[in-house]
């Protein structure tokens, strides 16, 4: 076969992830995320809704037709291999008149039966280059199904996880609304007796107006991630019941691996790599149109006129052809077609090294988050425990009469503004969690493309 033989790039790749100390040895294949990578986060609903992706989502759905009709085109590419057979067969009959007589004076009939078959040699393997580009591109197809898949699973579990903590804002809210309420009955009693001013009472309902109006807000953002969950399954939003929960996704603990192990287990990498496969053969394809075609030919069968006797001996035909074709000059179009199939070709290079380097900055981006939110989430507990006990202890003085209304006010927003900020630094982590899965590859691995 003319052309390069496909040899996969070099890269450069890291020892070990910047945001992790030292050599980190790749974890053992029983611990790392697999298929259902979900299940890690114990949560009913994502163990539920997550294999619906791979059967039900739209996109995904298209990407699987995508690949289908990739598998048809290397059937397709194939077939260039063999012979062409056909047969066909044929038979007239005629009549003749003389004079002024419209009455037929003889009738004639023939006929003819035969085979044929005709074969282009791949001399110069330009079939085999294009059946290589073909199932290169296929596997390509299939990386991309992978990819989208696994994309798709991705926004599901983030859309689970911002609903559940939703809810928990919900509860948290909630419960706020409900100390505000009380806190009102005791400010409004002591405004009825004169022992506090008329503007505490009416701070204090402000304060729980604005408490009640942030609960309703938060429904709008519940629907919001309902509907979204509900389409990334395929159905339609008022098809899909999610009840609230109290229900927190557990964080896991994700094992990272060695940077190389990206090259294996990102589908977006394999991507781009079966694409610079496909376009190498591309180059091949377009050097073989330098040299002649061949083509071979060959027919049997027998012809008769008249028809009867067709299949005797004496009728039988047969010929046997070769040709053959060359361009002698077509004003540099091939040159042209040959440096268009390279410069492609290192265009594919140049994305797939891009990607690697996306990918590297994806993790490390993931790995940096997660432990800045780790160090974060422990400040903010202890920020939560000593807001609660600051409202409390402000909320009992208000009552001794030793401090006024606006100690305790502030106490108690310190104190909700406290638990929203630990929510949704739990959140974030979560998510974080969610996306060093996907930037991992989630499980998947390039062993999974049909060789």
């Amino acid at each position: 076969m003319v052309g390069p033989d496909y040899q996969r790039p070099s890269v450069n790749t890291p020892t070990h992830y910047k945001e992790l100390p030292g050599w980190i040895q790749a974890a053992p294949s029983a611990d790392a995320p697999k298929g259902d990578w979900w299940t890690a986060f114990n949560d009913p609903l994502l163990n539920q809704l997550e294999p619906l992706v791979a059967v039900s989502n739209q996109t995904v759905r298209a990407d699987y037709a995508n690949y289908q009709q990739a598998l048809a085109d290397v059937q397709i590419a194939r077939s260039g291999l063999f012979p062409i057979l056909g047969i066909s067969g044929s038979a007239t009959r005629t009549s003749s008149a003389t004079g002024i007589t419209t009455m037929p004076q003889s009738i004639n009939s023939a006929g003819s039966l035969g085979g044929d078959v005709s074969w282009a040699p791949d001399l110069w393997g330009a079939v085999r280059r294009t059946i290589e580009e073909s199932k290169a591109t296929a596997q390509a197809s299939a990386a991309i199904l992978a990819n989208a898949t696994l994309s798709e699973q991705i926004a599901l579990a983030t859309a689970v996880i911002e609903l559940r903590v939703t809810d928990a804002n919900i509860d948290l809210l909630q419960k706020t609304v409900d100390a505000y309420q009380e806190f009102l009955l005791v400010v409004t009693n002591q405004g009825n007796a004169g022992t506090t001013a008329p503007a505490n009472v009416i701070a204090a309902r402000t304060q729980l107006e604005s408490a009640q109006s942030g609960l309703i807000a938060l429904g709008v953002a519940r629907s919001q991630y309902a509907n979204a969950i509900a389409v990334l399954v395929g159905k339609n939003p008022e098809a899909l019941n999610i009840p609230h929960s109290t229900w927190l996704p557990t964080l896991p603990t994700i094992p990272v691996g060695i940077p190389s192990t990206l090259l294996q287990r990102r589908p977006d990498i394999a991507v781009a790599e079966r694409q610079m496969a496909a376009q190498n053969a591309a180059i091949g394809i377009a050097i073989a149109a330098y040299y002649p075609s061949l083509s071979l030919s060959a027919s049997d069968g027998f012809s008769q006129s008249p028809l009867d006797g067709l299949l005797h001996l004496a009728n039988h035909v047969w010929s046997l052809g070769t040709g053959v074709g060359e361009t002698i000059f077509n004003g540099g179009a091939r040159h042209g077609e040959v440096a268009a199939a390279r410069a492609a070709y290192e265009a594919t290079v140049a994305n797939y090294r891009g990607t690697i380097l996306n990918a590297f900055q994806n993790v490390e981006n993931d790995l940096s988050g997660l432990r800045v939110l780790a160090r974060q989430a422990e400040v903010l507990d202890a920020a939560v425990h000593d807001a609660n006990e600051g409202a409390t202890i402000a909320l009992n003085e208000y009552q001794a009469g030793t401090v006024d209304y606006t100690t305790t006010a502030a106490a108690q927003a310190a104190a909700l503004n406290a638990r929203q900020s630990a929510l949704n630094v739990q959140m974030q982590r979560l998510i974080d969690t969610v996306s060093l899965i996907g930037d991992l590859g989630g499980g998947w691995s390039n062993n999974e493309l049909k060789q």
